[in-house]
């Protein structure tokens, strides 16, 4: 299945991909939130749909709000791809580097992002996240996979003067509004035929910055599952953002580029769909 949630900010309904054409399943279930997937969810959609019920179509022009809705956490990974660690002059990890994005950080796809208030260095990273099924303590990697809903494209702006030159943890560059577009969709693990084989790709202006594939992957899902769930009780709908290959504005050389305002960014991601945020200056 490719689940959906759409309608005006905050007030969005759950919905379906089917072919090419989106459904309201709002009559099935009442959201994608943390309860649907605690409560087998998925499994009880799968079944509603195979009766084929009279759905309402979502029109195209309706927006798009993230598949999930807010979770209790976003938890990414960082500097998870070999070329990337060197394009940025880090080692590479021997263990996952961990941080978080607030939940507030999180939208739907092709809503503006909006460049924060005294921002100069805002960067893009497109990334593979996939969201947990049920909840995962202590998860050996052999049945990582069974606690995984599904997979979505995820944005991770980062502003990196924050992040990097004032002290203190990654989290004040990754967590500021409109800094994590997910979706279009959430596609269940079904949909994916090989996670670890991905081509993805960014775009800023229509120049190709990143274009790489998830076989590049230093920690792979199954590993990410399992270690994380030895530091904290990873709760369904939980985000967990796998990390973006090289091509950031950051790894410029000899002279970064970064974000600035009338920038249209767009990504994608094999059987993940595709994204487009247009860059807007903070106002009040």
């Amino acid at each position: 299945m490719k689940l959906i949630r759409f309608g005006a900010v905050g007030k969005e309904k759950p919905g379906v991909i089917i072919g090419e054409k989106r459904y309201d399943v709002s009559s099935i279930v009442s959201d994608f939130n943390e309860a649907f997937f605690d409560e087998n969810g998925l499994e009880k959609l799968k079944k509603a749909l195979e009766n084929n019920p009279a759905l309402p179509e979502v029109g195209a022009d309706v927006r798009l709000g993230s598949p999930v809705a807010r979770p209790s956490k976003i938890i990414c990974i960082g500097l998870n791809y070999v070329d990337h660690c060197k394009e940025t002059g880090a080692p590479i990890p021997t263990e996952p580097i961990i941080f978080f994005k607030s939940t507030t950080s999180l939208c739907g796809p092709n809503d503006d992002l909006i460049i924060p208030k005294n921002s100069e260095k805002t960067d893009w990273e497109v990334e593979l996240a996939f969201v947990i099924g049920k909840k995962a303590s202590y998860v050996e990697e052999a049945e990582a996979l069974d606690y995984v809903a599904g997979y979505a494209l995820l944005n991770d702006y980062s502003e990196r003067a924050f992040q990097i030159e004032m002290g203190g943890q990654w989290a004040k560059g990754k967590g500021c509004d409109t800094f994590a577009p997910l979706g279009p969709f959430l596609a269940t693990q079904d949909e994916i035929a090989d996670v670890n084989n991905i081509p993805m790709w960014l775009t800023v202006n229509g120049k190709k910055f990143q274009d790489s594939n998830t076989l590049n992957l230093v920690f792979k899902i199954p590993f990410l599952v399992h270690y994380l769930s030895q530091f904290m009780t990873l709760m369904p709908g939980d985000i967990i953002s796998t990390g973006t290959p090289p091509g950031v504005g950051l790894g410029i050389k000899p002279d970064p580029i970064y974000i600035k305002p009338g920038d249209v960014i767009e990504l994608g991601m094999e059987g993940l769909g595709s994204s487009r945020q247009v860059a807007k200056a903070y106002s009040k």
